[in-house]
């Protein structure tokens, strides 16, 4: 069988050999090499195919013997096919991945001012394709160029931005490479990262309105257009939103909400032991972080510190992937939690009869009383969730749950 695979420098949180699972019977694999291997593995090593990922899509072109037509002008490359003869041809399908997103948001980029983030590999593909869509002025912003982060007030006017550099990635969620309120005018924004599902700069294009993709399908797009050149076989594109499908329902973390003593715990592990996900109870958590009980801390430091210790658990947890979360029944009360959890979440409010509902060990509950805490935080749970489930047992309401999710 012929093998194929993904040749970078930390290849560890691939989603490449899923994806190329799904896409074609052939054999796939991680080849992590250091830049010193590099040319020993490209003129010896036993493959057929491989995509090429950061930091090698310009460093491999020496070593290939013919280049496509899209990949010389783009000026790196992504995907290596061995010839019969030994030799190595060379393409970029991140032009047909990008190609594709963009028709997935459905904008119309021609005479559209276009802002790029970043100068590597990745970004000369977008900017080829943008020029192939008619886009109008196409900026480059880098660290050290003429466009760079420092004046990023010439472009306002910009109606597309793209992100193609690190800035947000796992695990450095929560930051973003500009301040999205500072483009008055933008249109759509794509960032080409995937994990997170919503980086900091899609959460804020989604809160202003401004359509936004991640780059998840991108990622799928151009290795389907590999399996292609691997295998010599036309794939349909109707195969990219299933697979893009299937990862998210993997990849995405469920949490759950719901009121002190609705059986979110008890769920949750439920569910985690029949999907074979990671079980994470920030309740638990908060315990081993403070090393005291959550009655303790109300005690002794309040509510505030509690809800602080609680915000920095979840910013931990949220980061993971694949992962059933229980939270505790306040975790609604900030309003910065809410983005903690869209980052990487499908959100399930479990509701249960407040009449049922016990009250030991929960301050809150105690202290404020049942009725009281449900009128002000259902409101908040009903807003927040993607999934509204009524608790009728553990086995009903995780059958419900992973019903709903495609599971």
């Amino acid at each position: 069988m012929k093998t194929f695979g993904l040749l970078g420098a930390h290849l560890s949180h691939s989603f490449s050999p899923l994806i190329h699972s799904m896409l074609g019977n052939y054999e796939y694999s991680l080849f992590e090499k250091a830049p010193e291997d590099l040319e020993a593995f490209l003129k010896h090593g036993d493959f057929s195919g491989l995509n090429v990922t950061i930091p090698y899509k310009k460093t491999v072109i020496p070593y290939c013997d013919a280049l496509s037509d899209c990949a010389k002008r783009i000026g790196s490359v992504n995907t290596l096919l061995k010839e019969a003869d030994g030799s190595l041809f060379a393409d970029n399908t991140d032009y047909d991945g990008f190609l594709y997103l963009t028709k997935k948001l459905n904008i119309n980029i021609t005479g559209k001012k276009a802002l790029i983030l970043g100068s590597g590999g990745s970004s000369l593909a977008v900017r080829t394709v943008l020029e192939d869509l008619k886009a109008g002025e196409i900026n480059i912003v880098s660290r050290t160029g003429e466009n760079n982060y420092h004046n990023l007030h010439r472009h306002r006017d910009a109606a597309l931005i793209v992100n193609t550099t690190p800035v947000g990635m796992y695990p450095n969620n929560g930051a973003a490479a500009l301040e999205l309120s500072g483009f008055p005018i933008c249109e759509a924004v794509i960032d080409i990262i995937y994990n997170p599902s919503r980086t900091t700069l899609l959460l804020d294009a989604e809160d202003m309105n401004i359509p936004c993709v991640n780059g998840l399908p991108m990622l799928v797009a151009q290795a389907k257009r590999a399996a292609e050149i691997f295998t010599g076989t036309v794939i349909e594109d109707s195969v990219i939103d299933g697979i893009t499908g299937q990862i998210e329902r993997r990849t995405k973390n469920i949490i759950l909400l719901g009121m002190p003593g609705s059986g979110k715990s008890t769920t949750s592990q439920e569910l985690a032991r029949l999907t074979g996900r990671e079980f994470i109870d920030t309740d638990e958590q908060i315990i081993k972080k403070a090393g005291k009980s959550i009655p303790e801390i109300f005690s002794d430091s309040g509510e505030e510190a509690f809800r602080q210790i609680e915000t920095e658990v979840l910013r931990e947890a949220s980061k993971k992937s694949g992962c059933v979360i229980a939270t505790g029944g306040g975790i609604v009360k900030r309003p910065e939690n809410l983005r903690l959890i869209r980052q990487n979440g499908f959100c399930v409010f479990l509701d249960r009869d407040i009449a049922s509902l016990p009250t030991d060990g929960r301050p809150l509950s105690r202290q404020t009383g049942v009725k009281a805490l449900a009128k002000e935080r259902l409101p908040l749970y009903n807003s927040w969730c993607d999934l509204k489930v009524n608790v009728n047992g553990v086995y009903e309401t995780v059958t419900a749950i992973m019903k709903a999710i495609g599971m």
